[in-house]
């Protein structure tokens, strides 16, 4: 029996460890892709320079519109636009702001809502290379229809041989390796214990709360 158990957790350890390469390989091979086009840009905000970039391909007809998904609430459209150095009249007229989502799973929810409400058939996908992987299965779970085109930012070059040498690198790296690990197994089972959004009434209050 513990014969067979060794063999088992050995398995599991081989498995995992050739899951975390084929991801390190997929992170570190990402790459923005040129003067691509679709019906619109959404981006998960939460990383380096992920809505100045998002904004920026707005700005150069990458998309019609753009959603900036899981803003806090105590975020102003004023103050987002100018964070982003953006004109008034580009916000006005082509820039959503979503304030309900709490992480990668309500940004998915609230993305594909607003998608399925504009009919889009083709979005941008603007979010840091190392998070790209989970937030596109995240997001394909739930919408088939759409094609969902990556457009990583790169906030660290990982396509350098030795960034598993980097302390800092490598702990992202496992950590979001171990995130997407669980996001594939809700996938699998199709469980989820919570849709990552926030309610009316925490919007409301957490507005007019100071950001921390």
């Amino acid at each position: 029996m513990l014969r067979y158990i060794g063999i088992f957790l050995l398995l599991v350890i081989a498995l995992l460890f050739g899951g975390f390469l084929w991801f390190a390989d997929t992170v570190t091979s990402l790459k923005a892709p040129d003067g691509v086009k679709a019906d619109a840009i959404v981006v998960l905000t939460g990383g380096y320079q992920r809505v100045d970039q998002a904004v920026g391909l707005l700005r150069d007809k990458a998309g019609q519109r753009l959603l900036i998904s899981g803003a806090h609430p105590a975020a102003s459209p004023g103050s987002i636009r100018r964070a982003t150095q953006a004109s008034p009249d580009l916000f006005r007229c082509c820039v959503d702001i979503g304030y309900e989502a709490l992480d990668t799973i309500g940004n998915a929810n609230e993305i594909t809502r607003w998608i399925s409400d504009h009919d889009y058939r083709s979005v941008l996908v603007v979010t840091n290379n190392y998070h790209m992987p989970r937030t596109l299965l995240e997001l394909r779970r739930r919408d088939h229809r759409t094609e969902f085109i990556p457009y990583p930012v790169i906030n660290a070059d990982l396509s350098r041989k030795a960034w598993f040498t980097e302390p800092d690198a490598l702990r992202l790296m496992l950590a979001e390796y171990a995130k997407m690990a669980a996001a594939s197994m809700r996938a699998v089972i199709g469980y989820s214990q919570s849709d990552g959004l926030r309610s009316e009434q925490q919007i409301e209050t957490e507005s007019t709360q100071p950001r921390r």
